[in-house]
This record gives C-alpha cells, structure tokens and sequence, in this order.
C-alpha cells in the first residue's frame, strides 16, 4: 500500500514536472520569435561582464556601434561592435584601428570598415546570446561592404565554448585575447 502511494506521488510529480517544461519551453520560444534586432545609443555599462570599463562614448564614437534585442520593450541581450579594416588583439588596437576605418570611410564612401569586430556580448535571459548573434550575422550578410564578423573575446573558456557551440571558427589566439571568426557567405 505504502509503494502504491509512492508511486502515485512519483507519476504526480512526473506530470508536474513535465507540464512546467512545456510551458517554459512555450514561453522561450515565444519571447525569442518576437524578438528584434535595434541599434542602441547607449547600454549600461556596467551590466557588460566582458568590458564594463568601456564607457558609451567609447561604443557609440568613430561608427561603433551597440545592438540589443528587444522583447516587449526590454532588452534581453546586448552587442557592442568596432568596424575596421584589420583585425585587433586588444582593445587599444581595436580603437586605433576603428579610428583609422572611420577617418578613411570619410574620405571614401562612408563605409566604415570591411570587418565588423564583436568586442562584447552579453544576455540578461537565457538564449539571448545566441539570438543576437544570429540577428546581427543576418544583419551583416544583409550589408554591402562588411564581409567579415570577427570577435575580440577574453581568453576564457566559457567565450571559447560560446563561439564554437554557435559555429565561429577560432582564428587566433592572442596574449590579452582570442579572435573567432563566423564565416559569411554572400
């Protein structure tokens, strides 16, 4: 008798359980569908585990530029990028050479940069990191002069398994960094 109300309150659960996986499953993908891809004039810095020492002004100057994505008007994942024409082991050289792209893109076709470095990405919910890269790569392969999104990631593990779980390819690795690459085809 004792096994038979066991076993009743196991199957309970079982059922609970499962029920409350559909739904968080339901929910995820709802938000995630409705989601969009916005530029940014500002983000709060500090929230950024990667760079947090990077101040708006340095993510909004010289055609930097700072995407979320947006659900219900919340942001649930942030993404900062550089445009340059070469690719930076560090942040001072991804400053130097992002000024270079934007002054030359001023005597040119205001094109800023070939390669659109990813410096910093974070999510306050769960698949959000994943999601915008996925929008921004759309959003790149949509573009007539960037042919390339490179990162410029800490050298961490956890950046590593990130970029290989979403299909970039490791390039360098770097004294401060390490650089993936996510191969466009236009």
């Amino acid at each position: 008798m004792i096994k038979q109300i066991f076993k009743k309150k196991i199957k309970a659960r079982f059922r609970k359980s499962k029920k409350d996986l559909k739904q968080n499953v339901k929910n995820f993908f709802a938000w995630v569908k409705g989601a969009e891809l916005i530029e940014l004039k500002a983000c709060e810095t500090s929230k950024d585990p990667i760079r947090p020492e990077l101040d708006n002004d340095f993510r909004t100057s010289y055609g930097r530029k700072i995407y979320g994505v947006k659900y219900n008007d919340e942001i649930y994942a942030v993404m900062c990028f550089a445009f340059t024409n070469k690719i930076p082991k560090n942040v001072k050289e991804l400053d130097l050479m992002s000024k270079d792209a934007f002054l030359q893109s001023a005597n040119r076709d205001q094109k800023i940069g070939k390669i659109a470095i990813a410096y910093t990405v974070w999510s306050t919910k769960k698949g959000g990191g994943k999601l915008i890269v996925k929008q921004v790569f759309k959003m790149i392969k949509k573009s007539n002069h960037l042919n390339r999104l490179v990162t410029l990631s800490p050298l961490t593990e956890m950046a590593r398994n990130f970029h290989l779980r979403n299909g970039a390819e490791e390039i360098q690795i770097n004294d401060e960094t390490q650089n993936f690459e996510y191969k466009i085809i236009k």
